[in-house]
């Protein structure tokens, strides 16, 4: 089975960043806690606010887990 691609966007004009699972839009989060419930709902129960800011899984695009405004 394939790895899933867990991408988290660059920050937008008006912060928080989009939050794709292979392709599919789950949300915008606009801190580490919003990214987790994402992931949580899209299968990754066990993810917390801790646990997202070095997942493997998880391509920060444009700044990582730090930045939430542009």
């Amino acid at each position: 089975m394939a790895e899933r691609r867990e991408i988290v966007e660059p920050p937008g004009a008006g912060g928080g960043r989009y939050v794709r699972v292979d392709g599919e839009f789950l949300g915008k989060a606009y801190s580490l806690h919003d990214l987790s419930v994402f992931l949580q709902r899209a299968g990754l129960e066990d993810v917390d606010e801790v646990d997202v800011m070095d997942h493997p899984l998880i391509e920060w695009h444009g700044g990582g887990p730090e930045v939430w405004e542009r």
